[in-house]
């Protein structure tokens, strides 16, 4: 059993001043693999004493001097790779190749573009040239307030401490509990790195306490928030009465419009992205919107695809997927499966149950409902989980109704082969992302959402730009 109890505050491991134990279960096993400390408001109080009494020195470094510390981060966080990948895999449940490559690499790949983002940086810029003594300054927003959750722990993590150093924020981290492995792996290699005192901080600690207790706190000059949409909404209201600045990215049920003319492969990419990661992703494409005439044999090829998706322990190698992340998710799973069959979705793979060959751990049947209609709950709720329901679309204007019939607005997907059409899709799905074609957005591009899939953007330039405030100055010498 491993066991962190302490919090890193103001540069050192430190007791909690609230401290009650936590055991972090493996959702492989259901046995304990880990002992935290769930801290409180006295421990946020500290942590947040420690970021504010460091934010004025931060933030009067150079851009440089900040550079080379997240330049040095690179350094220790590759050095440690298989440490991050085996808390990352224990913890959450990934399997130990993915969490090598795209868990450990998520983080590693957001942390070198934002040293590419913020060379190129401009901190203090000319207006224009009809206001030649004008100057835009982006200026650190202060202290951040940073709750990241368990389903991609580094690349969460990574994607609000890169930009906010990038800015010259200070900050205190609270990671999900069922994650807090890899935070602490992680705040050992920001002291490694050499960051000053105070800069970050790391509290454990639940939602209802310590994330009550930051997002409220009065020194708190942002709220940095990855997770449920209900809990996105209680943190908007929580912040709400001292006015700071609020930035979520929060759920999706992303929309994948298969047309007639897609590749050949469109219907295998999306079925094998929807179930990557146990499903657990919020920008998965949990809805597959098929054209009519090519639904019979898309429903054909995802049920084929689904039922050779293996699942399996996360301790072992290999390309299958693990489970989910505790029992709680799994049991939600299973109803809202169960639900689908209810309500007349067609099942064509998995199903309600753990598959055959295990018989303990939180794994859920990679599963495909066909014949989903837009009223179903299926098709309205975010699973979380290795379940995909299949739709039918009759024309473009259609596809785009059906796409948007959603409160949600993180990311879509179009497959189609007419380039047109999609530039014409692209304009009309209403989300912060859309990718075609299997074709990833590139490096440093912003991440996030519209609707209930909140507001900011993270990733590169855009997520250094929501860590500024942006302050307008005139009279500016050029002497």
């Amino acid at each position: 059993m491993i066991e962190k109890r302490d919090f890193y505050i103001d540069g050192k491991w430190v007791a909690p001043l609230e401290g009650r134990e936590h055991q972090v279960i493996n959702p492989s096993t259901e046995e304990p693999c880990t002992v935290i400390s769930l801290g409180g408001p006295k421990d946020v109080d500290a942590a947040v004493a420690a970021a504010k009494a460091a934010l004025p020195g931060w933030m009067a470094t150079a851009p440089e001097e900040r550079i080379a510390l997240m330049e040095k981060l690179a350094e220790v966080y590759k050095s440690r790779t298989e440490d991050m990948a085996q808390a990352i895999s224990t913890e959450m449940g990934a399997p130990i190749e993915m969490a090598r490559s795209s868990q450990w690499g998520a983080g590693y790949s957001h942390l070198k573009n934002f040293i590419k983002a913020a060379k190129d940086f401009k901190f203090v810029k000319p207006l224009g040239d009809h206001a030649p003594n004008d100057r835009i300054i982006h200026e650190a927003v202060g202290v951040v307030a940073m709750i990241t959750p368990w389903n991609w722990p580094m690349n969460q993590v990574m994607l609000k401490v890169g930009a906010a150093v990038a800015a010259g924020c200070t900050m205190v981290l609270k990671p999900s509990e069922e994650s807090p492995l890899s935070a602490v792996i992680f705040a050992e290699m920001m002291d490694e790195a050499g960051f000053p005192a105070g800069v970050f901080n790391l509290v454990n600690g639940d939602g209802m306490t310590v994330g009550t207790a930051l997002t409220g706190h009065e020194d708190v000059d942002m709220v940095s928030f990855t997770g449920s949409t209900r809990a996105g909404i209680a943190i908007s209201k929580n912040a709400a009465d001292t006015l700071k600045k609020v930035h979520l990215e929060l759920g999706g049920k992303g929309a994948n419009l298969v047309f007639a003319d897609a590749d050949d492969k469109a219907v295998k990419r999306g079925v094998l992205h929807m179930m990557n990661n146990t499903g657990q992703s919020c920008n998965a494409p949990s809805r597959m919107i098929v054209e009519a005439s090519a639904y019979d044999q898309a429903v054909e090829t995802a049920a084929e695809v689904a039922n050779k998706v293996e699942v399996g322990p996360a301790s072992e190698e290999g390309r299958h997927i693990g489970p989910v992340v505790n029992e709680a998710q799994w049991g939600k799973i299973q109803d809202l499966i169960q639900k689908g069959i209810d309500e007349g979705a067609r099942l064509v793979a998995g199903g309600t149950g753990r598959p055959e060959h295990l018989n303990r751990g939180f794994y859920v049947k990679p599963t495909v409902f066909a014949d989903v209609t837009s009223d179903m709950t299926i098709a309205r709720e975010e699973i979380f989980g290795p379940v995909l329901a299949i739709m039918k679309f009759e024309d473009e204007d259609q596809a785009v109704e059906m796409a948007n019939d959603t409160v949600y607005g993180l990311t879509n997907y179009v497959q189609s082969s007419d380039g047109a059409r999609r530039n014409r899709l692209a304009a009309k799905l209403r989300s912060g992302m859309v990718e075609m074609n299997g074709e990833s957005r590139g490096a440093g591009a912003p991440f996030g959402g519209m609707k209930r899939s909140g507001n900011g953007r993270e990733g590169g330039v855009w997520g250094i730009e929501d860590f500024c405030e942006v302050k307008a100055v005139s009279g500016w010498s050029n002497d």
